[in-house]
């Protein structure tokens, strides 16, 4: 969504990295090119004229003047700003202190109100809660069906006494469904809405009569990322004639300039509580200002990749493996099997490497990743029997020849995958060794005798090599001439001293270029 603007500021930031020190020319130039690069990307130009007063009245003040690096002190004065304007603090839901907590959806038509409804209905079932989805959008042919299969895919029950396809009161939809939630003991109520292709005087009546009947908690606006300024005069329209408690972000992961998605917050005073990132009732997350401010200026969302890698890692798997780690036992296939598929959960490699910092600068190689090749090594390893993947050394050229047929690939895929799992276990001991764990003192002390001996500690494994046979012979190669420590956050201008990024090497994983191989 935001790939065109996180372009144009990361050119800005690398003119400013080479200046020692800042002129009141310098900045100003700087915010020229900002503010081009903000409205670009359609941000209000009300907001786009606030944000740079801000950031010329802050850049000329002490923190940048007397900063060892002002090029940094710059580039965390825009961080921070960005911050304010998607609204500082996240706001969560607000809850009814007597049951049912009552939330109506409203929007244009196709802004993704029916979609948006299944996914806070799962969000909220994984947060505890019993939610009830009503069905009160009866103008749009096949909503109610529509609503009624996402509950079914969310596990939740909907209330849709109406046929709908323009049959049906909505208002009487929306007042008994209250009561319906009681003697169900549902303690959320999620209203879905009709919406128009424009603003009209009867959808703006229909919802204030729908908001009055249930008195709701909760009015969140939902607006499509990708219609840009249209949406900003939507989102104040709403708030107008309906009034609006909070806004929800549908489709950012279009390619759109993404501007509305900064200057809705800004422009109607309200928050914005979740983001939707995707069509799957899981692509859908609470909203946090400072990790969409980070990822606007490429420093990578570590927070969100670890909660989505404890979401993916069941608390059993875990403590599985953590039980392998302290008795010594061997790293196996079929753990290997079960981690990546937990990987997998965690959605497409790209979005899940370009989480990380610094990889903004890998933006054309994570679009070539192909997750079909993650595919073909589970089926490489689901080709082969129990007792294979627990012991790989008895995989022999016979077996290896029934695993590549089984599983629709080369001999040499096979033999490629057990090199790199060899390696892996290779380094899981080496782990162990270094954390002190059982079964790990003769290869420890056998490390530090090489060490002694000016070897590498036995540390053998290819450089570039991600562990657990990790497809495609390990991390993507940086772009030539590309210095790893000017990568990194906008703060710091680089790696932390010491880091060194891997090598990265995305020819494995890249999608063929020819639809016939």
């Amino acid at each position: 969504m935001f790939d065109t603007l996180s372009d144009r500021l990361s050119g800005i930031f690398t003119k400013l990295r080479g200046k020692g020190r800042l002129t009141d020319a310098d900045i100003d130039a700087t915010a020229r090119e900002i503010r081009l690069a903000l409205l670009e990307a359609d941000v209000a130009l009300p907001v786009v004229k606030a944000f740079i007063a801000n950031l010329k009245e802050r850049a000329r003040g002490a923190e940048v003047s007397q900063a060892l690096n002002p090029a940094q002190q710059i580039i965390k004065i825009v961080h921070e700003e960005l911050i304010n304007i998607l609204g500082g603090e996240g706001r969560r839901l607000q809850f009814a202190k007597q049951p049912p907590t009552v939330i109506m959806l409203a929007g244009l038509q196709g802004s993704g109100k029916t979609t948006l409804a299944g996914k806070l209905s799962r969000w909220l079932k994984g947060q505890g809660h019993q939610p009830l989805l009503v069905a009160c959008d009866l103008q749009r042919p096949n909503a109610v069906n529509q609503l009624q299969v996402l509950a079914g895919r969310a596990g939740v029950d909907v209330y849709a006494p109406q046929p709908g396809n323009g049959v049906g009161d909505p208002v009487q939809v929306a007042r008994d469904s209250i009561e319906h939630a009681r003697r169900t003991a549902k303690d959320i109520v999620i209203v879905d809405t009709a919406g128009r292709l424009g603003i009209d005087a009867e959808m703006m009546q229909q919802a204030a009569d729908i908001r009055a009947a249930v008195n709701p908690d909760e009015v969140i606006f939902v607006i499509d990322a990708m219609v840009g300024q249209d949406a900003v005069q939507t989102a104040e329209a709403f708030r107008d004639g309906v009034g609006i408690t909070g806004v929800v972000l549908s489709k950012l992961d279009g390619d759109a300039r993404g501007g509305a998605a900064l200057s809705v917050r800004q422009v109607t005073g309200q928050p914005i509580l979740f983001a939707s990132t995707g069509e799957k009732l899981e692509d859908f997350d609470l909203f946090h200002p400072d990790r969409m401010a980070s990822r606007i200026l490429g420093m990578g969302d570590v927070l969100t990749l670890i909660e989505q890698a404890e979401q993916a890692f069941d608390e059993d798997q875990k403590e599985k493996m953590t039980s392998k780690l302290l008795g010594g036992e061997q790293f196996t296939l079929e753990d290997f099997l079960d981690q990546l598929i937990a990987v997998r959960r965690m959605g497409p490699i790209a979005n899940i490497l370009g989480m990380m910092p610094g990889m903004n600068q890998l933006k054309g190689q994570l679009d070539e990743l192909d997750d079909s090749h993650f595919d073909r090594v589970t089926a490489i390893i689901r080709s082969m029997t129990p007792g294979e993947r627990t012991n790989p050394k008895i995989i022999n050229a016979s077996r290896r020849l029934r695993i590549a047929n089984g599983s629709g690939v080369t001999v040499m895929d096979v033999n490629q995958l057990l090199n790199r799992f060899a390696d892996a276990q290779k380094m899981m001991k080496q782990m162990t060794g270094m954390m002190g764990l059982p079964g790990s003192r003769r290869s420890a002390t056998k490390s530090s005798k090489n060490k002694r001996k000016g070897k590498k500690g036995g540390s053998q494994r290819p450089a570039g090599r991600m562990p657990a046979g990790f497809p495609g012979g390990g991390m993507p190669q940086l772009p030539p001439g590309l210095d790893p420590n000017a990568l990194g956050g906008a703060q710091g201008g680089g790696m932390p001293p010491g880091f060194k990024l891997p090598k990265l090497d995305f020819n494995k994983l890249s999608k063929p270029k020819d639809d016939n191989r």
